[in-house]
């Protein structure tokens, strides 16, 4: 190289990242054609880390604070280049600095419902979401593994496989966890411990620490949804009566919209519909198979008969008592009538 070339050369003194804002995980400082000189400083700052890398291999690691760049302080890169003779001329090597703050806040969740095996439904699909934290922990492991060669590496970048790992435990610890779904809410924070637990050594793989973890809700799909909704509504728990006398309280409210409302309908089956019958059978704790078939009798259209089934209907809360005190005047005026 000519006495004019190595002169427009351009050196590099000062070795520095100045975090400008969030999201970064990794930058490169840009030599372009520059070269290192030799007793320089590097300053390394809290929560940061730098990476000399040469030809390719990982040199030398510097934690927090300010150093001179000479044979000393670069042991690693001395022994590559063959400097044990001394050395006081620039020189070429990536530096690498990275964030090792606390990434918070960070949020996940499942794209598409994730099918589980449930220890009450079986097979259902869910949909998951929460937040979790993570930093950087082992730099040389995080550069060989995920940032490589890019001039910069951010969360944005990093988050898009972290997810992937995240889903993929989820499901694994839903499906294996043993917990109901109906039971998820009371055991979300046992849940969410499970997940980080698996999810450590994974994250560790490419040198990152995740710190906490935390599943914030967990849902099933619209037309399962519905079905648990009724299932909490009647307490089913396998139980078929249950479920009949929940259809048939079901039915009053839509009666009621009905023109006449609930009184309505009882003053047009007065005169031999046996709604009050067939609802008394139906709502009977006792009432089973042929027994509860409706069945008209000659009690379906005696007011007094009438007026006690209204009274049963309002004491299993089936009714208001708005409504009932509607029934109850228009029977009292047919039987005036």
């Amino acid at each position: 190289m000519s006495l004019g070339s190595f002169i427009r050369k351009q050196f590099v003194d000062i070795l520095q990242w100045m975090e400008e804002g969030d999201g970064v995980l990794a930058w490169r400082f840009p030599m372009q054609d520059q070269e290192i000189q030799y007793g320089g400083s590097l300053t390394v700052r809290d929560s940061q880390v730098a990476l000399f890398v040469n030809e390719g291999r990982i040199a030398d690691v510097f934690g927090p604070g300010m150093y001179k760049l000479t044979t000393r302080t670069l042991p690693v890169l001395t022994a590559l280049q063959h400097w044990d003779k001394g050395f006081e001329s620039p020189f070429k090597s990536d530096v690498v600095f990275f964030s090792t703050r606390l990434q918070l806040g960070r949020r996940w969740g499942t794209a598409q419902p994730v099918t589980i095996r449930d220890s009450e439904f079986g097979m259902v699909r869910v949909r998951a979401n929460g937040v979790y934290s993570y930093k950087v922990a082992d730099v040389e492991k995080f550069y060989r593994e995920i940032a490589g060669t890019r001039a910069i590496y951010t969360v944005d970048d990093l988050e898009a496989q972290l997810r992937n790992l995240v889903v993929a435990t989820m499901a694994d610890a839903f499906g294996n966890g043993g917990v109901a779904f109906i039971d998820l809410a009371a055991n979300q924070a046992a849940m969410s411990q499970r997940i980080q637990e698996r999810l450590e050594p994974v994250f560790q793989r490419y040198g990152v620490a995740l710190e906490a973890f935390a599943v914030e809700s967990v849902s099933l799909p619209e037309e399962l949804q519905k079905a648990l909704d009724t299932r909490i509504a009647v307490g089913m728990s396998g139980d078929l009566d249950k479920f009949t006398r929940y259809q048939a309280a079901t039915s009053i409210p839509l009666a009621a919209k009905n023109e006449g409302g609930i009184a309505g309908i009882g003053a047009g089956l007065a005169a031999g519909a046996a709604l009050g019958q067939t609802m008394t059978q139906a709502l009977s704790p006792q009432a089973t198979g042929a027994s509860a078939a409706p069945a008209a009798t000659p009690a379906a259209t005696d007011p007094v008969a009438k007026l006690q089934q209204l009274k049963r209907m309002l004491e299993l809360e089936l009714i208001t008592a708005q409504d009932y005190d509607a029934a109850k005047a228009q029977i009292l005026r047919d039987m005036a009538g």
